[in-house]
């Protein structure tokens, strides 16, 4: 039983830390956030965004080095640049993300 336990992935529950933050700190954002945290799972681009929304006074300079993607977030931002045609710049500036790191990206998940 053990074993089942520890190969399950767990995941903070994002919707109660960012709930709680809101109405604790930041109670006036509560309407921009309303639509992310009405989803029952939150993907690492939600986390990023009400991030984004929160923290929007620079702090997500300091914070870049920490950030990591799932599978399913680097399968979004690839389909995100594909849809809408642009270069790696483009979608690493937007993202906030390295071009290499897009560029490895796309080695390691185009070939799926």
């Amino acid at each position: 039983m053990d074993k089942k336990i520890s190969k399950m992935k767990q995941y903070p529950n994002y919707n109660k830390i960012y709930e709680d933050l809101i109405e604790q700190k930041y109670p006036d954002r509560e309407v921009s956030c309303k639509a992310l945290l009405k989803k029952d799972v939150l993907s690492s681009l939600d986390v990023i965004k009400l991030n984004n929304l929160l923290f929007s006074n620079g702090l997500h300079r300091f914070n870049q080095k920490l950030r990591s993607y799932d599978e399913s977030a680097i399968l979004e931002i690839l389909q995100y640049q594909k849809i809408n045609k642009l270069s790696n710049t483009t979608v690493a500036s937007h993202f906030k993300l390295s071009r290499n790191t897009l560029t490895k990206w796309k080695r390691l998940y185009n070939k799926l």
